[in-house]
């Protein structure tokens, strides 16, 4: 036991250190466009925003814009928050006795004096925030750096593997999945990686004619380029690179617009799924990570290149957003929840339930912080 203790603090001490500057990089981003999206919206309904912080704990830098607003980085950079006039906490919590002794004009200001409709707007602008950034930058990855792709062809089929009794051949191009056109063998691989156990229906061009075949991706364990271990679905089907089969697909702006709103939707929906598996127990929980695991695959991907690092903020920056809309008090998803009940009843929650449920939420949030933090000290620990 001490020596897996030992092994893991060498871990975090030689590896995380080249990491986190693109981790900070990576997270400054994403929290600082959550935070503006509550910040933009809340100028807009004319709250008083008492504070705009990148980070938790002390300020590290900061200063008063003309509206009076503080803007600072603290020194804990795992998330962040915006403070309006007439909230009790950073978590937006009011004391009922502090707004009951606002003046008319102060309440002209106070979030917590706006109607339902006002406040819902506000909470949803961060998630939403998030989601905006991430299609504006897989959108402009697509214009600027264009789509890199390779023929869906089969050049080989492993022996006992799903492809072979698909019924797969090499020279096989594989046209459409479950209906949906295949543009490229990355498009293949990713469905297929995402569906495992799954019948995957293949319309496959063979020869002159176009065929139909029924295979079912087996969920393996693959390691990556950095020794990362993935569960992905596998059909067994590899694909030989010769010059020139690579092609680079440049798109105009409506088009990328379009696509990287797929690929922001694809994001949710496969973490959705993920989430949905773990409770029917057809996923692994180990694949949950927090800091740990985002510093260390920023730093990794850093290291391929600038826009991957780019692409990597997008992805997180929908996972944020997703996690935010979960209905958990605390998370912006709880706060809605909340205005929900609110414009269902005609009158706010009661200022008891709401502290109750705060204490639920911040319960459920640590300890979902110390399971991904555990799962990240394992990974590091094995790899």
């Amino acid at each position: 036991m001490a020596d897996f203790f030992l092994n893991s603090f060498n871990m975090l001490s030689s590896g995380l250190i080249g990491y986190i500057v693109p981790f900070l990089f990576v997270l400054t981003i994403v929290v600082f466009f959550h935070e503006l999206g509550h910040f933009l919206v809340a100028r807009w309904t004319g709250v008083k925003v008492l504070t705009f912080s990148v980070g938790f704990g002390p300020e590290l830098a900061g200063f008063n814009d003309r509206h009076g607003t503080r803007w600072k980085l603290s020194a804990i950079p795992l998330g962040g928050y915006v403070r309006f006039f007439g909230d009790d906490s950073e978590a937006s919590n009011p004391s009922n006795a502090t707004l009951a002794s606002m003046t008319a004009e102060e309440r002209e200001s106070s979030f917590h004096h706006k109607k339902v409709g006002p406040r819902a707007a506000i909470v949803a602008a961060g998630p939403i925030a998030n989601f905006i950034l991430a299609i504006v930058i897989f959108a402009s990855l697509l214009m600027f750096l264009g789509k890199p792709s390779t023929t869906a062809r089969v050049d080989g089929i492993q022996a006992g593997s799903a492809a072979e009794a698909a019924g797969f051949k090499a020279g096989d191009i594989v046209a459409a999945i479950n209906g949906g056109k295949i543009d490229s063998f990355s498009d293949m691989q990713r469905i297929v990686g995402t569906s495992a156990g799954e019948t995957l229906t293949f319309a496959v061009k063979r020869g002159d004619s176009i065929i139909d075949l029924k295979g079912v991706p087996e969920l393996k364990e693959i390691k990556d380029r950095f020794g990362n271990i993935y569960r992905i679905g596998v059909l067994g089907i590899t694909r030989a690179t010769s010059p020139g089969d690579v092609t680079r697909e440049y798109v105009n702006p409506a088009v990328a617009l379009w696509l990287g709103v797929k690929e922001t939707w694809f994001v949710v929906d496969r973490t959705m799924a993920y989430i949905g598996g773990i409770f029917t127990g057809r996923e692994a929980a180990d694949q949950v990570g927090g800091p740990l695991r985002i510093a260390q695959i920023s730093g990794q991907v850093a290291t391929i290149g600038f826009a991957e690092l780019i692409h990597l903020a997008a992805v997180l920056s929908v996972s944020i957003g997703l996690l935010n809309l979960f209905p958990v008090p605390l998370l912006d998803g709880g706060h809605l929840l909340f205005y929900a009940a609110e414009a269902v009843r005609g009158r706010p929650i009661s200022e008891r339930a709401q502290e109750v449920g705060f204490r639920i939420g911040l319960g459920l949030v640590l300890m979902l912080m110390v399971f991904a933090t555990y799962n990240d000290i394992l990974h590091l620990a094995g790899s």
